[in-house]
């Protein structure tokens, strides 16, 4: 698993790519209201701190993605170690996973929506695509892999199952399972905002295209950056709890 990333270079990383920006707003002979300077930007995000439309966005793009990519881990990981453990139904299941896991989710936003309506469904459906598939694959893989020196083990121990799934097969399994997880947030992370871009009328992707369409290139802006840092926070976050659950099953600390 991944090192967690040091705050240190979390700030010093911000810090140029505003000076880049602001390098680059000098030199551009864009008018202000198409390429606003970072501190324009800052001034927008504190305009909407302030009337509470960023909170509302914050809590609407959170509420679907939390649901959407909760469901999605917790589902494509209990099949995964299902499929996992069953390889020859696995075989008769992975041409039709094969098919569709290269559908990119926002090819399925049209049809979402006709059935769904625009709300928060429609953004929790994609967001679930987006997460599902990896996350599906990368258990099959990951319990295909395990030693078998596990299983016998667990058999002259007399586990079975389903504790033979909880006990051994999962923890075996969930490095892996914990690197999917990780890649599928940021998948997922961005598909929420497309999805909200065409299907909601809240949300830090609907905030985008009503800037867009008010020109507003400041809050426009300012959105774009506090979806990075929400991204990198969430990041952060998933990796820790991976991080705690692989010690206290004994992997790396």
């Amino acid at each position: 698993m991944k090192r967690l990333i040091s705050l240190k270079y979390v700030i010093v990383s911000i810090l140029i790519l505003i000076a880049i920006w602001q390098f680059a707003f000098t030199i551009s002979d864009y008018s202000e209201a198409l390429f606003p300077s970072p501190l324009m930007a800052l001034q927008a995000l504190v305009e909407m701190i302030a009337d509470g439309t960023l909170i509302a966005s914050i809590g609407a793009s959170m509420y679907r993605f939390v649901i959407g990519y909760g469901l999605s881990v917790v589902i494509a990981v209990f099949l995964g170690l299902i499929l996992g453990s069953l390889p020859r139904v696995f075989n008769y299941v992975n041409p039709t996973l094969q098919l569709l896991r290269p559908i990119s989710p926002t090819a399925w936003m049209p049809f979402v929506v006709l059935l769904f309506g625009i709300g928060d469904l429609p953004a929790i459906v994609i967001i679930f695509i987006a997460a599902f598939f990896p996350v599906l694959l990368s258990t099959v893989s990951a319990v295909s892999k395990i030693d078998d020196i596990y299983f016998r083990v667990s058999d002259n121990f007399g586990i079975k199952q389903p504790a033979l799934m909880w006990k051994v097969i999962l923890p075996a399994a969930f490095p892996q399972i914990a690197n999917a997880i990780h890649l599928a947030l940021g998948s997922a992370w961005i598909f929420l905002v497309a999805g909200e871009m065409v299907g909601a009328q809240s949300g830090l992707g609907y905030q985008i295209i009503d800037a867009r369409n008010n020109i507003r290139a400041d809050i426009l802006l300012a959105t774009i950056l506090v979806i990075g840092l929400i991204g990198l926070l969430l990041d952060f976050l998933i990796g820790l709890a991976e991080k705690r659950i692989l010690k206290a099953w004994g992997g790396e600390s």
